[in-house]
């Protein structure tokens, strides 16, 4: 069967509070980087695995994602195969 690379990313869904961007966009601005407007933070995770076709290994990922990787509630994910 065949391998895929997939790379899932996790982040913030919108208008949902980002406390460590918040945070690194301030860290930011005392070091005088002033036009720095934002920062958003996430996760990604690069999973291999075995899948008959390229359909079914991002199926699996976003399977994956939404089981365990994710918090659907205030996150959202994507899955792309590298």
């Amino acid at each position: 069967m065949p391998q895929y690379k997939v790379r899932i990313e996790v982040k913030f869904k919108p208008g949902v509070l980002d406390p460590q961007g918040v945070t690194i966009k301030n860290a930011l601005h005392n070091l005088d980087y002033t036009g720095v407007e934002s920062v958003s933070t996430g996760k990604v995770f690069r999973v291999t695995l075995e899948a008959q076709s390229r359909k079914q290994a991002i199926a699996t990922a976003e399977e994956l994602a939404d089981k365990l990787l994710a918090n659907t509630v205030i996150e959202q994910y994507s899955a792309e195969i590298e």
